[in-house]
């Protein structure tokens, strides 16, 4: 009964509660649950590991070539590819004991010189580093369109090997003082000899191989990231840190990281705003200059039916506001205290000194411009220079994605402009610039439909001073019969000049008496301009030790194996 008794009151309940919901239009109560509290953990920083804040992570990344010259590809390079030499603190060749055992000239005639690799030396796939990578480099850079300081490949007529391809033996068809510049940045010829696409395709999206200290996880263009490992298969004392991350990013972004410590570095081209925002850290990261191995220049190559005129090339000289030009292409960063008044050798090199004639591209001077236009024969007509019926219409040229580039072409544009002279612009990829556009060739006088005038471009200044005075201004040795040609981006080839740059790369005569014979002659011959030297910001919060600007021209990367984050 009692039990009955309890169902009976439990229906009456049921059927109370069923009338009162029909009785009004409100829901029943929720289901009240409590949440249980889900707490997040902090992931803690790893304090073997360096971020590292940069513009770019864009490539390709073949430090041999002039399209790939870049913040990025320097710094991979010093990391990830073997050297015989690497540059010491004032950029003086010294040898890399890591990679090698001895380098030496060991014959006068004909001019040897004998590479000894460690035995233990490999790529990060197991293959041994040896004479077949030293025989790729030159192969490509001897006749490749497009490469960093050729000339001094020229001269080599022979490479043979001993001991399993651990004893390199390199001749040469003349003495070459500078043979400690070359084969620096060595590539696994074992994966790239055969690769579709040939030399063009060479390191440009990745690293198939590396035989340094670190190695490539990741490079993701897209997202703006590398990340490096050490390299396990180094054979040399492995590295403090066990990863560095290379990440893109815009000023602020760079900061605000450095400031709460997801950055530790930051390696980037800042104007005079992004410095402003660095000084704001105060002591909590200490900046420094690292100048780059590139001086922004304009190429006025002698080429084609108009630029062959030297009146022209002076008129045009004439029209260029040199000081307006750094400016836009500086914004007040660490270039603009690194103007470049010597054709050759950059304001950081060592034994550097300006050889620009005083007073010359001081300012603009548009009344010698007009009179060596007239002696020309081009008369204005409604304000613009024209050959008879022909208006005078330049091509000037800038790579493609190198927006500093880009804007200097377009004030170079504007200062032409002004003077009366029309001009377009073109802006090519940077590969189709230098291997098509500025490839070597004959003396040309007829201009072809793409013919490049003017050139804005970074030239390379970094070795051997007597190579880069090869490699920028010389000639290739004329053939019976034939005219001699240019070798050399630019297209100007002076046969009576080419003598001693001869004597210069085989060490007849030094470097320096070469520069004072020949440097006002490149002056006078309206050529090229060089502007600034481009540089970079370094950042480095104080929790890392280790971090320096680098040896001249190698950078901060160099000396990557030293890094080290407090208590990593």
């Amino acid at each position: 009964m009692r039990v009955r008794g309890r169902a009976s009151r439990f229906g009456v309940a049921i059927m109370a509660a069923l009338v009162l919901a029909g009785c009004t239009n409100a829901p029943p109560p929720p289901l009240v649950t409590t949440e249980i509290a889900r707490t997040a953990p902090t992931k803690a920083a790893n304090l073997n590991e360096a971020v590292v804040g940069v513009d770019s992570v864009a490539g390709g990344y073949n430090p041999h070539k002039l399209a790939d010259q870049s913040t990025i590809t320097t710094a991979l390079a010093d990391v990830l590819l073997p050297s015989v030499f690497r540059p010491g603190p004032d950029g003086t060749p010294t040898l890399d004991q890591t990679l090698m055992v001895a380098a030496d000239v060991s014959k006068a005639e004909p001019y040897t010189v004998t590479y000894r690799l460690r035995a233990e030396a490999a790529w990060s796939d197991s293959a041994p580093i040896a004479a077949e990578d030293f025989v790729y480099l030159w192969e490509q850079l001897r006749e490749e369109p497009g490469v960093i300081d050729s000339a001094g490949y020229r001269l080599i007529s022979n490479i043979s090997a001993r001991e399993a391809g651990r004893v390199v033996e390199v001749t040469f068809a003349k003495p070459y003082p500078g043979w400690r510049s070359l084969f620096s940045d060595l590539l696994p010829a074992h994966l790239l000899k055969d690769i579709p696409g040939g030399w063009a395709s060479v390191l440009r999206d990745n690293f198939p191989v590396t035989g340094g200290p670190f190695s490539i996880k990741t490079l993701d263009r897209d997202r703006g990231e590398v990340v490096l490992e050490r390299n396990d298969r180094y054979w040399a004392a492995p590295v403090p840190l066990d990863r560095i991350i290379l990440r893109r990013g815009d000023t602020s972004g760079i900061t605000s990281a450095l400031r709460t410590g997801h950055n530790q570095l930051a390696l980037t081209a800042a104007d005079a705003d992004d410095l402003g925002s660095f000084q704001s850290l105060g002591p909590l990261v200490s900046t420094a200059t690292v100048p780059r191995p590139t001086v922004a220049t304009v190429l006025l190559r002698p080429v084609g039916t108009a630029m062959t005129d030297q009146r022209l090339r002076s008129a045009v000289l004439a029209m260029i506001d040199r000081a307006a030009l750094t400016r836009v292409g500086t914004e007040g960063g660490a270039g603009a205290t690194l103007p470049a008044d010597a054709q050759v050798l950059a304001p950081s090199a060592r034994g550097y000194a300006p050889t620009l004639p005083a007073g010359a591209l001081a300012k603009p001077d548009q009344a010698r411009a007009d009179t060596l236009l007239t002696e020309a024969g081009y008369a204005k007509k409604d304000g613009s220079w024209a050959l008879g019926e022909t208006p005078l219409n330049l091509v000037i040229a800038a790579p493609e994605g190198r927006e500093t580039y880009i804007k200097l072409a377009r004030e170079l544009q504007r200062q032409l402009s002004v003077g009366g002279v029309q001009s377009h612009l073109v802006t090519p990829s940077a590969d189709d610039l230098y291997t098509r556009l500025l490839a070597p060739r004959g003396a040309a006088t007829v201009a072809t439909a793409d013919e490049a005038d003017l050139v804005v471009v970074p030239e390379p200044s970094a070795g051997d001073p007597a190579t880069m005075l090869a490699s920028r201004f010389g000639c290739a040795a004329a053939q019976a019969g034939q005219q001699a040609k240019a070798t050399n981006p630019i297209g100007y080839c002076d046969q009576a000049a080419q003598p001693t740059i001869d004597q210069a790369l085989t060490g007849e005569i030094g470097f320096r008496s070469a520069s004072e014979l020949l440097e006002p002659t490149f002056w006078s011959r309206a050529i090229a301009v060089p502007l600034y030297q481009e540089a970079d910001t370094l950042v480095v919060r104080q929790d890392m030790s280790g971090v320096s600007v680098g040896p001249a021209w190698a950078g901060p990367f160099a000396g990557a194996t030293q890094w080290r984050r407090a208590g990593g």
